[in-house]
């Protein structure tokens, strides 16, 4: 169990992103997008501009891949993959407007001299599969199955836990759930209790006592899609209340504009690929030479 009130340690983050270069509404797949209403892809480009110069004063390293035409949600660098311990288990997208977007991010990835997993069983990456300490909170309802939880519990010697969501309007598990401490041991998180389904609340509150319950109206701003690297949490800059708790947890929260990207239902964990190269302490062979 975490302590809640232990001193927060910051460790630089390594991460991959993709510029907005085309970025617009121009289907629906989610209840945040609108076709019919207009969006500024300058101004998504200004807003991402300012979400990696955040990060480089975190002292992140920050990676990028090339954005492609006709791929306008390839911003969402998150649901491209999950990398832990130098393997990508890669994307394998819901809905066809995106299936293109899992090819390029396994060509970076084996690029970048990691261990390519082809997944073949529908998931969307970070954005259903998140890391916290010795386990990785997996979840389905809308975008990810169960078959790909199984299949990543296969290659990947963390404990897989699904969690099941229950509104649309949170359909990836990093729209309704952060991770703000990945160190195993000192494991914290943050949730909004209404977008899971009952068993998957239970298995939090057991595992997690001392969560940070946000607020419709903090999750409504995309509060919860947020970037931790255990002090600094990057945040939406509109959750307010979400940023007290933060300070009160001895967390040093960040407020970034990430309004015209939430028009396509991203924040700035969307955006955000973490890359880790090497396997945490608790996860590696002792017996290893």
């Amino acid at each position: 169990m975490s302590n809640p009130t232990a001193a927060r340690e910051a460790r630089a983050l390594s991460v991959l992103m993709c510029r907005p270069t085309y970025f617009t509404v121009s289907y629906s797949i989610n209840p945040w997008m609108h076709p019919e209403n207009p969006t500024d892809t300058s101004r998504a480009i200004a807003q991402w501009d300012a979400l990696v110069a955040t990060y480089r004063e975190l002292g992140f390293e920050v990676d990028f891949i090339d954005p492609l035409p006709g791929l306008p949600d390839m911003v969402f660098a998150a649901n491209g993959g999950l990398v832990v311990d130098g393997l990508a288990y890669t994307a394998n997208f819901r809905y066809d407007q995106r299936r293109p977007e899992a090819g390029a991010y396994a060509e970076w990835f084996a690029g970048a001299g990691l261990t390519v997993a082809d997944a073949q069983f529908i998931n969307e990456g970070e954005g259903d599969l998140l890391v916290v300490g010795d386990a990785i909170l997996a979840g389905t309802g809308f975008r990810s199955t169960t078959e790909s939880h199984a299949e990543l519990a296969g290659l990947v010697r963390h404990q897989v836990i699904p969690l099941t969501l229950v509104r649309d309007d949170f359909y990836h598990l990093d729209t309704a759930l952060a991770v703000l401490d990945a160190r195993p041991g000192h494991e914290q998180i943050a949730y909004l209790p209404s977008a899971f389904d009952a068993a998957s609340l239970e298995v939090l509150r057991s595992r997690y006592p001392d969560a940070i319950e946000a607020s419709e109206d903090d999750a409504a701003v995309f509060g919860l899609n947020a970037v931790s690297d255990g002090l600094h949490v990057v945040t939406a800059a509109a959750a307010t209340h979400f940023q007290a708790q933060l300070a009160e947890r001895g967390f040093e929260p960040i407020g970034v504009d990430m309004s015209e990207l939430r028009l396509s239902g991203g924040g700035a964990k969307c955006c955000t690929l973490e890359i880790r190269r090497h396997p945490s302490t608790s996860q590696m062979d002792p017996f290893a030479e």
